[in-house]
């Protein structure tokens, strides 16, 4: 019925070909190994490999219930699974059989175990295999769906369900043929890839052929080696290589334009002709992706159909068999998950999608009640929300029970906001929930976007770049009032759905504050790491502590610590070693296993700023004092520039340290400045912002220093000092970026370290009314805003620490925010 000769190869495991004759042959060895047990149901519990087939099709010859279980399972969970159902036999591998066996006595009973890996081949030479008549109503499958919303139930599947959606996708509407050659990836205990790579291509007699584990090396090399055409994944699967595609395409111009140009053109074969490399990367033959087990992007979708890919979406769950609609080759809409099944009926019922016919379950095992509750007259309710459109196609909404209800009366799709908020470079994937009657938001970083982009200070790159910036877009009730920060990955089951239900316990082991009871490493290298990041943030420190997350390291506490483990252990440590050893606990084990010495010592910024540095300093050009006049020019009749206190300002070296609130904030500054102290007055750019030839031509004649003081601080310090030592002066913003709101941020001690170290005396810069002008993400300055700068009385070090400094200088310029305009 479902299986039988083709006379080719059946499956490639990595050097192991397994032909459609030898197949048969070992369901047949397998079979014959349990058939005098007569067993009502067979468990499987391994991981993907050849025996997880033989086993499954060993089952139905012996007419016996197969039972998939999760090979990542724990015993607690599988004993679940063994209680409820009691399978006689269990296939298991070696690798799995400590956790089965845990698992066994948990549930208080003997089952048969067969080891897999202890099964010899079979020596025979014979492709007869006879399946019995089956009762089409017979349950074939018991699939334990992995739970969302609570404990998982047992899906009794029956070969007429099993039958329905193969006939639908290999005869009536031909994707998978005899021709064809399909990745497995997915874990094959789930309906979706158990179906779709293993029991419809077997059916129409392709060939499939297995990944040795998820990386990407090992799907790429499984395209290539095996010409694979069809390929069935999960939506953050195509999302993952999406982001990977898109990020070398952003890199390039050329690629960027072509990647529009085939946007407009909207055409396959420009598409597939201008994109061959990429087609060549994933073996050169795909004819379609099959995506299912949850929603797909849109944006991802129509990427793909940019580079000349056709992702087959469909919709569906474990009850039907998985299928409820499907994509047709060549009848893609973008944001569908297809047309229904060929023989199947579905229908809007209260908004719910609902379906009826041959591939839905008879219901769930030993729990009428809940059978009851999800099929009604026959009609089962799927729990999602969607539209047919006049064509036919299908469109999800959101889930019934996940849509968030305000106590205003509003409802909220948190896909719809967990999409928008995973679309942001720091993010690297977000759940949303109620809390309070307000929405709160879980974000897992992208931690590789972080050090890539040399963030200095989490809590402020995801409040204002991210939480803020997504507020900023939408109407007022879909406001995110909350957010929180975590250090792992969330939630999900193996097919990548949220277990949203879990979010809420999330932060609230997130925010409930650790105690000292926490076990503790005795190592000496841990105890003066824990001393050290204690005095640094003044908190309690933790082992589980991370680093960015916890103790919110900024660029400059990176740097400090960066030098403390130089000093006490010899230890360079790198920047990505931040995610590499995220943790307090995991850099102390890193530090005791790399150390070549151990002498604690006390951070010198003094002996710092003595060491050697390459630098050279940009030459006042010619037109240096002209661009200061016209700037100054534009700037009076652009807006109402008002500038106090620059007639007073002492002899350098200098620290000019003003508030930072518009893009314009430097002119403003060195506008104001008289000649001679503007002419030997520095500044420094990121080395992002001076990228062309033309940019640094102007910043090496124009007194700017290129440097990017978050990723290089420790050198960035270094050279500010070397400004300094040579009697000139810099400007420095101690906010370290623009402000979001017009308030004044927190001042960083950089600038405090280089006047307490050098003696060199601050100059506190007050500005205000730029913000109004030009606020952050805005592109076009409002003309005729009155703008204030005002230069404070000189900060003498004196015996000031860096923290007092640094406090004493944002006093006065926040005193002077707090004053009215005369």
């Amino acid at each position: 019925m479902f299986l039988k000769d083709h006379n080719k190869t059946a499956i490639v495991n990595g050097q192991q070909i397994i032909s459609y004759k030898k197949l048969l042959t070992e369901i047949n060895n397998y079979s014959s190994l349990t058939s005098d047990i007569k067993a009502e149901k067979i468990a499987i519990f391994c991981g993907n490999r050849p025996e997880w087939i033989y086993a499954l099709y060993s089952g139905w010859v012996n007419s016996s219930i197969v039972v998939p279980i999760d090979y990542m399972s724990t015993s607690d969970e599988v004993a679940y699974i063994l209680s409820d159902c009691r399978p006689e036999i269990i296939f298991t591998s070696e690798e799995s059989k400590a956790v089965l066996e845990k698992a066994v006595e948990i549930a208080g009973y003997n089952p048969v175990i067969m080891l897999m890996d202890n099964i010899k081949e079979s020596a025979a030479d014979e492709a007869n295999i006879t399946f019995p008549e089956f009762n089409m109503d017979d349950t074939a499958l018991i699939i334990y769906t992995s739970g969302t919303t609570g404990s998982p139930k047992g899906v009794m599947l029956t070969y007429q369900n099993i039958l329905s959606n193969l006939y639908s996708v290999a005869r009536d509407i031909p994707i998978y043929t005899a021709d064809d050659r399909i990745l497995v990836l997915l874990p094959l205990h789930h309906i979706f890839p158990l179906i779709g790579t293993i029991v419809a291509p077997l059916y129409a007699g392709g060939t499939m052929a297995l990944s040795p584990s998820m990386s990407g090396e090992d799907i790429i090399k499984t395209l290539q080696d095996n010409k694979i055409t069809l390929v069935l994944g999960v939506p953050r699967l195509y999302a993952m290589i999406r982001k990977g595609i898109k990020d070398k395409i952003n890199k390039s111009f050329v690629a960027k334009t072509l990647f529009s140009l085939a946007e407009k053109i909207d055409s396959p074969a420009f598409s597939k002709k201008i994109f061959k490399k990429v087609h060549e990367r994933f073996g050169g033959h795909v004819k379609d992706m099959i995506c299912g087990g949850a929603k797909l992007d849109e944006n991802v979708a129509r990427d793909f159909k940019t580079l000349g890919f056709e992702i087959l979406e469909g919709f569906g769950m474990t009850e039907a068999a998985p299928m409820i609609t499907f994509t047709r080759p060549g009848r893609v809409k973008v944001g569908s998950p297809g047309e229904i099944l060929p023989g199947t009926e579905a229908k809007i019922m209260d908004g719910e999608v609902c379906a009826k016919g041959p591939n839905i379950m008879k219901g769930y095992f030993n729990r009428p009640e809940e059978t009851n509750a999800i099929l009604i007259d026959g009609w089962l309710h799927t729990g999602d929300l969607g539209y047919f459109d006049d064509e036919g196609f299908l469109f999800i909404t959101g889930r019934k029970k996940e849509i968030i209800i305000l106590s205003n009366g509003k409802n909220i799709n948190p896909e719809e906001i967990e999409t928008k908020l995973s679309d942001y470079e720091l993010v690297s994937e977000a759940g949303v929930f109620m809390r309070e009657d307000r929405l709160h938001a879980v974000i897992f970083p992208d931690f590789a976007a972080i050090h890539n982009l040399s963030i200095p200070n989490l809590e402020e790159a995801f409040k204002w770049q991210v939480v803020d910036n997504y507020n900023g877009k939408v109407s007022p009730y879909k406001k995110i009032a909350d957010f929180t920060l975590v250090n792992e990955a969330l939630p999900r089951t193996r097919l990548s759905k949220l277990k949203r239900f879990m979010l809420p316990e999330l932060v609230l082991k997130h925010d409930k504050e650790k105690t000292e009871a926490e076990h503790e490493p005795d190592s000496e290298e841990y105890q003066i790491l824990k001393n050290f990041l204690k005095e640094l943030k003044n908190i309690v420190i933790h082992p589980s502590d991370h680093l960015e997350i916890d103790l919110s390291l900024d660029s400059l506490d990176k740097v400090t610590l960066q030098v403390f483990l130089n000093n006490t252990f010899g230890t360079a440590f790198k920047d990505e070693y931040f995610s590499k050893y995220p943790t307090v606990e995991k850099l102390a084990e890193h530090i005791e296993q790399t150390k070549t010495k151990m002498d604690v010592e006390e951070i010198n910024w003094g002996e710092i700023f003595k060491e050697k540095i390459n630098l050279t300093l940009p030459k006042s050009w010619y037109t240096y004092s002209m661009l200061k006049f016209l700037s100054k020019l534009f700037l009076k009749v652009y807006f109402r520039l008002k500038i106090e206190g620059n007639k007073k300002l002492p002899d350098g070296p200098l620290i000019i340290a003003p508030n930072h609130q518009s893009f314009f904030d430097g002119l403003f500054v060195s506008v104001s400045l008289k000649d001679r102290l503007f002419r030997n007055t520095y500044f420094y750019a990121k080395e992002k912002h001076v990228s062309n030839w033309f940019l640094k031509f102007m910043a090496n004649k124009h007194n700017v220093i290129v440097m990017d003081i978050n990723k290089e601080l420790k050198q960035s310090l270094q050279k500010m000092a070397e400004v300094l030592k040579k009697g000139k002066n810099i400007i420095i913003f101690p906010e370290g970026t623009r402000t979001t709101n017009g308030n004044l941020g927190q001042y960083k001690k950089t600038f405090a370290i280089l006047s307490r170290e050098l003696n060199i005396p601050i100059i506190p810069v007050s500005i205000r009314g730029a913000f109004e002008a030009l606020p952050k993400g805005s592109l076009i300055p409002r003309p005729f805003k009155k703008i204030r700068i005002k230069f404070l009385d000189p900060v003498y070090p004196g015996d000031h620490t860096y923290e007092s400094l640094t406090d004493t200088v944002f006093d006065l310029v926040n005193k002077e925010a707090q004053k009215n305009y005369v």
